[in-house]
């Protein structure tokens, strides 16, 4: 329902809610698909049904009420993708338990805050990822937690073998189990996730059990997900992406996951897509054009692919035009949102034209309403930029412990802010142009780094892109350009200088380029903006 001359607009109500708890629509997907394939994990070489992968989550989730956990009770899960994250996922909301998702790249300052801050009691951890010991970590901080369960297979002293559960829970009455769950209700919450914080510390989003298992439903439903689609998953567990839109999305329709590895990998996810013949591929772009760009892409036969999400970050055009023709994901779309809601508010549809699925992040959500206002509050014309906020069920409970934050983010509408602009059209369709801190104002014209973004992919040369802001006493602030050029290519800055004339608009021309392979990122794929503007300030300081 859209207001037509108003930045306005509320999601379709056809598909009711699911008014059950996480724990509730696992068992009702298991008893339904007993035999069909839930769970691979290539990297750990294990492989369950859906009635396998119930057995072994009601085993460990007997275990932790062996350990003592109580509803309410954070646990903390510090690992990479892996089978134990999914089991831990699905048992700690069988129980009411909160799962505090930490970021598997925190070093041991950033862990002690989200431990500290979370009130985490329990947690679970692998021993080791990429650079990272993880043990060494937890007895350096020694922090305040009744257990500490590692999946190693042989942790130190004073951590809990992964391998032990299985006993402790077999110890446990089924009927135990049954009695905790029964006692939940599904707007209880169930999982802390902290925001990436570009600047001071990350705020805990807490989310409902209603929150986030309708909008890994809600996700499903658009992709025409079902118990035949094997959806391929190489986006962290740890983030939105991969524990709702990818687990849950899965678990709501009896579809198969499939972890390629622990971490992401182009040839190993394009690999686990042509091997399990997957029909559904999950990334943020980044991953897609090194997908895309991989030498070995050509040999593999990637055919049985139809649909999947990119999300995350900017979608640019000419990426998705080569996941559509190269890739074979003729249904593929764009979901946009923030941890805050769940985290999808918009999203691209089955039927839309290439030419929507390209340029805009689809319309509102099923069940949500999205507005774009002024600064004042008002809600804007169709087309103008304003800030976009979203109201619905997938709007976080709030951040934990800071309701000074939360007030901030929340208004008394129950609209949340998230900071990000935005145009609707006509039509209810939404282009994003930016975050409000990542606006440039050059000599007192607005310049939308997404605008230039979408302007460079163009250029034959050009892999990726990202613009950005830094300050300069003449005009205010001036434009850098990263660009990644793709494999066998070159330009140098003088030759983007020139091609940018009479194509754009001389304000919006950078004035300076860096070439790069790289660029600065969190473990989910989001470009760390904050850092390439230190790195750019702190090179232009050393040519002065």
């Amino acid at each position: 329902m859209d207001q037509p001359n108003q930045s306005y607009s509320r999601g379709a109500q056809d598909k009711a809610l699911l008014a059950m708890t996480i724990g509730q629509a696992f068992d009702q997907t298991a008893a339904r698909y007993p035999e069909g394939e839930a769970l691979v994990v290539r990297h750990q070489q294990r492989r369950f049904t859906w009635r396998q992968l119930a057995e072994t989550v009601d085993l460990h989730a007997r275990a932790f009420l062996a350990m003592g956990m109580q509803p309410g009770d954070r646990l903390g899960i510090w690992a990479p993708n892996c089978a134990e994250w999914c089991i831990t996922q699905v048992a700690s909301a069988k129980l009411g338990v909160i799962l505090v998702n930490i970021n598997p790249a925190y070093r041991s300052s950033e862990l002690d805050y989200v431990l500290k801050q979370s009130g985490c009691q329990w947690l679970v951890c692998a021993g080791a990822f990429k650079t990272s010991d993880y043990h060494a970590m937890l007895q350096a901080l020694d922090p305040d937690l009744r257990a500490i369960i590692s999946l190693d297979a042989n942790p130190p002293v004073g951590f809990v073998p992964w391998a032990q559960l299985a006993s402790m829970g077999a110890d446990v009455p089924h009927e135990q189990l049954q009695q905790r769950q029964g006692s939940l209700h599904f707007d209880q919450p169930v999982n802390i996730q902290y925001t990436s914080g570009t600047t001071g510390f990350p705020k805990g989003a807490t989310l409902s059990h209603h929150n986030i298992l309708n909008n890994g439903y809600m996700v499903g439903e658009s992709l025409g997900l079902t118990a035949q689609d094997r959806l391929v998953i190489p986006v962290p567990l740890y983030h939105c992406f991969g524990m709702v839109m990818g687990n849950l999305g899965c678990i709501t329709h009896g579809t198969t996951m499939i972890y390629p590895n622990d971490g992401f990998d182009a040839l190993l996810t394009l690999t686990a897509v042509a091997e399990e013949r997957a029909t559904g591929l999950y990334g943020v772009p980044t991953m897609f054009i090194a997908m895309l760009d991989h030498p070995q892409r050509g040999e593999l036969d990637l055919a049985s692919l139809r649909t999947g999400i990119m999300a995350g970050a900017t979608c640019p055009i000419e990426v998705m035009r080569r996941v559509i023709s190269e890739l074979h994901m003729g249904e593929v779309q764009i979901a946009y949102g923030m941890t805050e809601t769940s985290p999808v508010s918009l999203q691209t549809g089955p039927d839309d034209d290439l030419e929507r699925r390209v340029t805009t992040v689809g319309r509102t959500q099923p069940h949500l309403e999205n507005a774009i206002i002024d600064a004042a509050g008002n809600t804007v014309a169709r087309g103008e930029i304003g800030e976009l906020c979203t109201r619905g069920y997938s709007v976080m409970l709030g951040y934990w412990n800071n309701p000074e934050s939360t007030r901030e983010t929340i208004d008394e509408a129950g609209w949340l802010h998230p900071g990000d602009l935005a145009t609707m059209d006509r039509h209810g369709y939404v282009c994003i142009a930016g975050r409000n801190k990542d606006m440039i104002i050059r000599g007192g014209e607005n310049v939308y780094p997404r605008e230039l973004e979408e302007f460079f992919f163009t250029h034959p040369a050009v892999a990726d892109v990202q613009v950005i802001g830094i300050p300069d006493e003449r005009y205010g602030e001036e434009i850098v350009a990263w660009i990644k050029c793709h494999p066998g290519h070159a330009v140098d800055a003088l030759e983007l200088h020139t091609w940018c004339k009479g194509r754009i608009a001389h304000f919006k021309t950078p004035r300076h380029f860096k070439f790069v392979d790289e660029f600065p990122m969190t473990v989910t794929g989001k470009v760390q903006k904050f850092r390439m503007r230190e790195i750019s300030l702190q090179a232009l300081r050393t040519q002065s």
